[in-house]
Parts: C-alpha cells; sequence; structure tokens
C-alpha cells in the first residue's frame, strides 16, 4: 500500500474513534485535503482515493492546479483573502472558508453577482486573538453574521478557526468548545443567507479534539501529504 492510501486510511480510522467517542456518525465529518505545495499528480493520487475536498491557501496556486485534477472534487479557499484576489477567487472555488471583514464580503457579493453565482463562505474566527492570525474576534461573531447576511449573492454556511499552537492539545478543548457554542448561538438565529451547517476546525495535530468539540469539517494536509520540504 502506497504511503498516502496509508495515511488516508490511518486518517480515518481516528476520525471514526473520535466521531464515535462524541457519539456522532464517521459520515459527518468532512475532509479538506490541504494541497499548499503539493503537486497536481499528488493530489490527484488523494482524489483517487476518495478525497473530494480540496482546500488551498493562495488563489494564485490554486489556479495553477484546478484544471489538471480530474474527478468530482470542489476547491476551498483556507488562506487570507486580498480583495483584489475576490474575483478570481469568486470564480475558482465553491467555497471562502476566510471571510474576516465586511469590506470583503461587499466584494465578494459584487463579484458573485457579476458572475450570477451564490457564493458560500465561512466567517473566520481568529479564536485564539493572535496578531500573527486572520479572523474576528469571537464576541463580535454573531453581530458580524447578521452584517453578512444582508448580501444577497453569499451564503453563510459556518464557522472557520485555527486553533493556537499548544504543546499539549487538551488545551484547546475549550477554543473548539467556545467556537462550538458561537455556532449553535448564530444557528438559532435563523437568519436570511445564513445556512449554518458547518463547523470547520482542526487540522494534523488537534482535529481528533476538534471533533470530540463539535467539529464536522477538519483540514488535513501533513496528515495526508507527509510533511512538506
Amino acid at each position: 500500500m502506497e504511503t498516502l492510501e496509508k495515511n488516508i486510511e490511518v486518517l480515518k480510522s481516528k476520525i471514526c474513534e473520535a466521531a464515535i467517542k462524541s457519539g456522532r456518525s464517521p459520515d459527518e465529518i468532512h475532509i479538506v485535503a490541504v494541497t499548499k505545495t503539493v503537486l497536481p499528480e499528488i493530489i490527484q493520487k488523494a482524489v483517487n482515493c476518495g478525497v473530494t475536498l480540496l482546500g488551498e491557501n493562495r488563489v494564485q496556486e490554486a489556479a495553477k492546479k484546478v484544471n489538471l485534477i480530474k474527478g468530482d472534487v470542489k476547491w476551498h479557499l483556507i488562506g487570507h483573502l486580498q480583495k483584489n484576489k475576490v474575483k478570481p477567487a469568486v470564480k475558482l472555488f465553491s467555497m471562502i472558508q476566510s471571510l474576516d471583514s465586511v469590506e470583503l464580503a461587499e466584494e465578494i457579493d459584487k463579484r458573485a453577482c457579476e458572475m450570477q453565482k451564490i457564493m458560500e463562505v465561512l466567517i473566520q474566527i481568529n479564536i485564539g486573538r493572535e496578531e500573527s492570525k486572520f479572523g474576528i474576534d469571537v464576541e463580535d461573531a454573531v453581530e458580524f453574521a447578521n452584517r453578512i447576511a444582508r448580501f444577497s449573492h453569499i451564503k453563510i454556511r459556518g464557522l472557520m478557526a485555527i486553533a493556537p499552537f499548544k504543546e499539549n492539545t487538551e488545551e484547546l478543548r475549550p477554543y473548539f468548545r467556545k467556537m462550538n457554542d458561537v455556532f449553535m448561538k448564530i444557528k438559532m438565529l435563523s437568519l436570511k443567507n445564513v445556512d449554518m451547517s458547518i463547523l470547520s476546525m482542526g487540522m494534523t495535530n488537534d482535529f481528533q479534539i476538534a471533533i470530540e468539540e463539535g467539529a464536522n469539517m477538519i483540514r488535513i494536509g501533513t496528515g495526508i501529504f507527509g510533511k512538506r520540504k
């Protein structure tokens, strides 16, 4: 068995374990394979192993890969999006996981309107309030969702966060729990143009804890493709 195929098998086994521990079905957990710096032929192997969601950090890098990958896949932008890259992003991606300002939402809505497309987005939360990371403050999430809900060519599908790095991943539980709390709070509002169905949190080093605390989408790079050079 090839390393990549084995990695995916191990990943699914760990997802299964975490999902059952949290009283959910493993089928509820969606894997976004993070393809940053990964060659198209390697991405294709992952797709051939059943991976259907691909996540890129940069619009330019995605543009070079999208047409080279065969299969029924969807591309998600998981990195920070600059306003001057919105037009190609709306064209390339099925979801933007990094919405973090009203100004960016205005530009996405404008470009999606031009393309007669409803752009699915996740609101990025800076759950650790780290200066090095993008995203809005968790305390502002409900108000922010209310403001974004007015855009007719944007559909908010949920929330995304990158947890702070901790040597002891058990220390991340409060961050993931807080994300789930805010996710449920927004969901209860039943806002127009808002369909809270995705809680994207957890990466290679912490995805099991994220799943146990409510994540239903995880973003995995190293766990699938191995360490980047």
